[in-house]
């Protein structure tokens, strides 16, 4: 089993790169099962019925969301017949939408789990104990679980990947929009990186309007955050699972911009 995973979408930037480079990278890989986080896929906040469907379109399976699941209040309209997206499963009981789904592949099922850290941001319930109770529903099923976790501090996403080692197939970290280059197997065989990094401008902040970002941190006063206009690139990682043990066997990390020419 070997799963694609694209780091956070920002904006239109990043759904050109999408657009551009997964059948590229399909081609090259040839992964039975795509995900997409695009919680910042709409304008840098949020996500439309219209970008989802475009993100399935394009040949992904699950689109996982994080802290900015609900900034565009569109997905209020789409989000609980959107079966093929899910946001943090922790967060509260009553929220709309999913943080688990099971999909199909090469007659395997892969159940796919979205997780929000809680340090630096927002309060939600607990991610481990949610990834606990998840984790026991979806082994009924399959041994294959791969777990976008939602995190600002990389000690928080570290944790997560050590708390469930031996039981998910893989924990990749998302949020900070910086690829991290610490992917590896851990002892027990869960494949593990703090940051995919993200999908979108390369040469803004963040994804954001540099120069807007930079007067925020010399004045201090609140900006707009516009995505920024140039140069893009694209994040993402690929996954080799047993498909028998759901154990990880490779983690290979993709970083596509004017600086890493990923196809020759």
């Amino acid at each position: 089993m070997k799963i694609l995973f694209v780091g956070d979408v920002f904006g239109s930037p990043g759904r050109q790169m999408v657009k551009e480079y997964l059948p590229k990278l399909k081609t090259k890989y040839n992964p039975h099962v795509v995900i997409i986080n695009g919680e910042n896929a709409a304008h840098g906040k949020g996500i439309t019925e219209k970008i989802y469907q475009q993100f399935i379109d394009s040949g992904a399976h699950v689109i996982t969301m994080g802290n900015h699941t609900w900034d565009n209040r569109e997905i209020f309209e789409f989000i609980d017949r959107a079966h093929q997206m899910i946001r943090p499963a922790n967060f509260p009981e009553d929220n709309p939408g999913k943080g688990m789904v099971f999909v199909t592949s090469a007659g395997k099922e892969v159940a796919v789990i979205n997780l929000q850290g809680r340090a630096f941001l927002p309060p939600t319930d607990c991610p481990f104990k949610k990834a606990d109770e998840l984790i026991k529903e979806a082994k009924k099923r399959t041994s294959i679980i791969f777990v976008d976790f939602h995190g600002e501090a990389t000690s928080e996403k570290q944790a997560m990947g050590w708390y469930l080692d031996g039981r998910v197939s893989a924990v990749v970290g998302t949020h900070t929009h910086v690829q991290t280059a610490d992917e590896r197997i851990l002892d027990k065989g869960t494949a593990y990186i703090s940051d995919v990094g993200m999908t979108g401008p390369y040469d803004g902040i963040l994804g954001v309007n540099r120069e807007m970002i930079m007067k925020r941190f010399l004045t201090n006063l609140p900006v707009r955050h516009d995505v920024a206009d140039g140069r893009t690139q694209l994040s993402a990682v690929v996954i080799d699972i047993d498909d028998k043990t759901g154990k990880a066997k490779k983690i290979e990390r993709i970083l596509i911009n004017d600086d890493h020419m990923f196809f020759e």
